[in-house]
């Protein structure tokens, strides 16, 4: 695919340049890829940066160049590295970066060394004269493994919500996609895997199968997660673009088809387990990791079988071990999703009703941040009954220290400030000395907290900022001490029953 065209001279040498043909299916891949790149940053608010990028594309390109010229002393177009550098950037994130900071040069040294370190294990692991392991795929596995989710995290399975950009993304990859792998003869090879994927998913999906991710204030459970998986771009950047490397697949359409079905069920196995979506998408690429390997198992098997099944005693063992075979996975799928089922996320008691109302008029316009229209939720589109919510959350919660009734907290209270506050009220009945907190706001924003990382899940949080004043009676409840202070807080918010938004925080900005 690539040609001599011309020849360079050095010093006192002369050395041909090799470039690629117009016809190299690399710089078709190429052109989908960067397309995408365009995409992210103009269209769909990737976290990740022009200089990010290009330290990843740009470090795999000098270290190709680099290497070639010293085998062959010829300098070639670095097309395959440059790939492998585009590849991780388009996949790989750090945590921290915003949405809308195209020019950071934070962090681009991890991309640097993630891709190439990616590209070098291309050259370093081998077997048979050939590379082991799709380069981008094992660099990014590893790297997510080691650094963690606290420094870096894969591209989400949603990359935004559904407008004209997506809807440029969702074309280019397929027809890009479909264009390229049918000229390689490895479309079916495609389609194999995510129907085999679609089925395992669907296994774990039927038994309760949650995650959480940034882009969702509640847990992504059961047809939900099955849809946004199977549907992702990123799932088919993987199908398209990455397990249908040719050098790193078995050779023939019989044992393509078999390492397709295999590599659906191993990332369906690894994506049980987690509850995260950071899990989940590593578990997708690491099952790519565990089976490239095997494609050498794989293409021996089928040479020494040129007819699997030449008699009806081998057709009827053959089909009965089948049978077996999918019965077990099957069951390893639901027992491997046993820490991510969806009791695990649900609340373990239905909140009673809210009895007290607060007037919209009374309150402040609610301004919305910018990161809280990219969630999966209508709470941008409704701010003032977030804030609503929130307000008669603050009086149920003082109408629970007059009474010293806790009960009355967990229709609007839940996690650390159903906990804070429980301990308040019984302190407050052993004193019997209750404090109520009034609050007066000037100003709301409601925007987005990360307060288990971006893989713990996206929470709804309130800016608030005003005065609070705060009343001491006795136990005839008569008032004992009134003071007043200013006050700015972050309420950390909670989708409840009934729609309702709970209180699970405040953080102090004071």
């Amino acid at each position: 695919m690539a040609q001599a065209l011309r020849t360079m001279r050095l010093g006192s040498e002369t050395y041909p340049v090799v470039l690629p043909s117009i016809r190299d299916p690399r710089l078709h891949l190429a052109a989908v890829i960067i397309s995408v790149h365009i995409l992210g940053q103009t269209a769909l608010g990737f976290r990740v940066s022009v200089p990010q990028i290009l330290s990843a594309i740009f470090t795999c390109a000098l270290i190709e160049v680099v290497w070639v010229f010293r085998k062959s002393k010829q300098i070639v177009w670095p097309a395959s590295a440059m790939l492998t550098g585009s590849g991780v950037a388009l996949i790989l994130r750090l945590v921290g970066v915003e949405r809308g900071d195209h020019w950071t040069w934070r962090g681009w040294h991890i991309f640097a060394v993630v891709a190439g370190l990616s590209l070098v294990s291309k050259y370093v692991i081998r077997y048979r004269g050939l590379h082991l392991f799709n380069p981008s795929n094992l660099g990014l596995v590893v790297a997510f493994l080691v650094l963690g989710s606290s420094v870096i995290e894969p591209l989400d399975f949603r990359w935004a919500p559904f407008h004209p950009g997506m809807v440029a993304a969702y074309l280019i990859i397929l027809i890009g996609g479909l264009l390229i792998t049918a000229r390689l003869k490895l479309l079916a090879m495609a389609a194999t895997f995510w129907l085999s994927l679609a089925t395992g998913l669907a296994i774990l999906t039927a038994s309760g199968h949650c995650i959480t991710a940034a882009w969702s204030l509640r847990p992504v459970c059961g047809f939900d997660f099955w849809r946004v998986v199977m549907t992702s771009p990123e799932l088919l950047i993987f199908l398209f673009f990455m397990i249908t490397d040719p050098k790193t697949i078995p050779t023939g359409r019989s044992p393509r088809i078999l390492f397709s079905v295999l590599l659906g069920i191993a990332c369906t196995l690894l994506m049980a387990s987690p509850g995260t979506e950071f899990g989940a998408k590593v578990g997708l690429l690491a099952g790519l990791v565990l089976l490239t390997p095997l494609r050498f198992v794989i293409d021996r098997f089928f040479a020494r079988q040129s007819i699997m099944f030449d008699s009806v005693r081998r057709a009827f063992l053959g089909g009965l071990a089948t049978g077996a075979t999918v019965v077990v996975l099957a069951v390893g799928i639901v027992v491997a999703g046993i820490p991510a089922r969806e009791p695990a996320f649900a609340s373990s008691f239905a909140a009673p009703a809210v009895n007290v109302k607060v007037d919209a008029d009374s309150l402040p316009n609610v301004t919305v941040g910018p990161e809280v229209a990219a969630l999966n939720s209508d709470a941008a589109s409704e701010p003032e009954q977030v804030a609503i919510d929130l307000a008669e959350a603050l009086l149920v919660e003082n109408e629970a220290m007059r009474n010293a009734d806790t009960s009355l907290l967990r229709s609007v209270s839940e996690g650390a400030r159903l906990l804070a506050m429980e301990r308040s009220i019984e302190a407050a009945a052993v004193a019997g000395r209750p404090v109520v907190t009034e609050y007066s706001f000037d100003t709301l924003q409601l925007d987005v907290v990360f307060t288990n990382g971006t893989q713990g899940g996206a929470s709804l949080a309130m800016e608030a900022a005003g005065s609070v004043t705060k009343i001491e009676y006795d136990t005839a409840g008569a008032e004992l001490v009134r003071s007043q202070a200013p006050f700015a807080s972050v309420f950390v918010l909670s989708p409840g029953s009934g729609d309702r938004w709970l209180i699970a925080a405040e953080i102090d900005l004071s």
